[in-house]
């Protein structure tokens, strides 16, 4: 299957050969280069403290057993764990200041289907490493340079099972969260929760804002009942059942609840893309300031930025990235077109909660319906495809003469290559998650979306003879 060594950390399929896929000699041997990298880093042990680390994981069936590898390797190390056990990605994000870490692991492959799982390391702000971190910790792996401590200075573990109602609590404080005026409305909504704990803690806080939720796969017992990615072919189901439940809406989450997705009171897609567009609307409609996305997310976002009088820019693609920009534009939203929101006010992270506490504030706002609200917005749609990797294409050699082809448009190469055109663009650029060349192209209509994806994927595959 696959192993995927990328400076965001280590993902891969469960079982089969060592290096070739996440096998529990991977996720040792990964875990020990995360620590040995705190170590190299740190002072602490200097005084006699020792380092500690935050460590949660979704609802994975590999989850137990790459949590426990994972955790005991760190005690080996000498390094303290808080054990949060089930819990999201933004739960640990937050945990790790919290709890003054040095650092935190999410156990989870996101959007990835059940087969897979990852390692996800944060540094002691909680937020992803640098791409010069990550290169660091890749080099340690290799070098398998680790050293382990003596029986009298193993690490110990300490179990906190509270962090995802510290988290709500946290979501419910935030200035723009209004939880009374969203009571008021009397809300209805369906909840996917991919069978994660997504199903535990978003229904737990749309009942502490007063709404009534209309639970669907939200036992966590890791049997994703669709493919876990929150695109429009997987949500069927909550698609029907909102019509059924006569819903305000659904609400969507992928297996570590930091991608959000929302189904329109009609039953169709509010779309992945619109979750920021919408969110941001209404935090810049409080505190006008700046926006940040990545280059493969929608231009609405730039539009409603402009709106509101302020400025937006595109970064790489990748958490880290859209990060490092917002804090060097002192953006006050951000996040990228995959339904994941940044709102520095709580932390840097994609976090689902933030976005449906957002989001529920600004429709109990509002006299209309989530399918009026999606309406009132600038209308684009996108296309996401991608071509399947064999050793074989050389994606490099594809993306310098995709390069060449379009040199006389809008070309911007710092990701892959983005081709602007006049009233639409494509992004073409190699996963870091997947063995897959991502291929998104968005216009004013789905047809001509889908139209542009075609031929560029057409020129892709006669370059690479395929």
């Amino acid at each position: 299957m696959t192993l995927i060594k990328s400076i965001s950390g280590i993902r891969g399929t469960i079982g089969g050969k060592v290096g070739d896929n996440l096998t529990p000699v991977d996720a040792v041997k990964f875990a020990s280069a995360y620590g040995t990298f705190l170590k190299k880093g740190s002072g602490k042990l200097e005084d006699g403290r020792k380092l500690k680390v935050v460590i949660g994981r979704d609802a994975r069936i590999s989850g137990p057993m790459i949590h426990n590898l994972v955790m005991n390797t760190l005690l080996g190390l000498g390094i303290d764990v808080i054990d949060l056990g089930l819990s999201t990605t933004p739960t640990v994000e937050i945990a790790v200041p919290m709890e003054q870490a040095d650092g935190g692991i999410i156990l989870t492959a996101s959007h990835n289907p059940k087969q897979w799982n990852a390692l996800k390391l944060l540094n002691a702000k909680g937020e992803f490493l640098s791409g010069k971190e990550g290169e660091l910790i890749l080099e340690i792996a290799e070098s398998e340079a680790f050293d382990f401590v003596d029986v009298d200075s193993l690490g110990e573990i300490t179990i906190n099972d509270a962090y995802m109602d510290i988290h709500i609590d946290e979501v419910l404080d935030l200035p723009l969260v209004d939880a009374e005026a969203v009571a008021k409305r009397k809300f209805k909504v369906v909840v996917d929760g991919v069978n994660s704990s997504g199903g535990i803690i978003i229904p737990k806080l749309l009942e502490l804002m007063g709404v009534e939720c209309v639970k669907l796969y939200c036992e966590p017992n890791g049997q994703f009942p669709h493919n876990p990615e929150p695109l429009k072919e997987h949500l069927g189901d909550i698609c029907k059942l909102v019509l059924e439940e006569k819903a305000d809406f659904g609400i969507v989450v992928d297996p570590d609840v930091d991608r959000l997705a929302f189904i329109s009171n009609d039953g169709e897609m509010f779309g992945e893309e619109y979750t920021l567009v919408a969110c941001a609307d209404y935090v810049l409609s409080k505190t006008p300031g700046n926006t940040v996305s990545n280059m493969s997310s929608s231009r609405a976002l730039r539009d409603i930025t402009n709106k509101h009088n302020g400025n937006y820019k595109a970064s790489a693609v990748g958490e880290v990235n859209v990060v490092e920009l917002m804090k060097s534009t002192n953006a006050i939203i951000g996040g990228e077109g995959n339904g994941g929101i940044i709102y520095p006010e709580s932390h840097y992270g994609r976090d689902s909660l933030v976005g449906v506490a957002l989001f529920l504030t600004h429709l109990a706002s509002l006299d209309c319906t989530v399918a009026e609200l999606r309406a009132s917005y600038p209308q684009y749609y996108m296309s996401k495809n991608k071509i399947e990797l064999t050793p074989q294409i050389d994606v490099d050699a594809i993306l310098v003469a995709m390069t060449e082809k379009y040199k006389n448009e809008d070309i911007t190469t710092i990701d892959g290559v983005k081709i602007d055109f006049a009233t639409e663009w494509v992004h073409l650029r190699k996963s870091n998650t997947e063995p897959i060349i991502r291929i998104y192209t968005e216009a004013p209509t789905q047809e001509a979306a889908d139209i542009l994806a075609i031929r560029i994927i057409e020129e892709i595959k006669t370059i690479a003879g395929i």
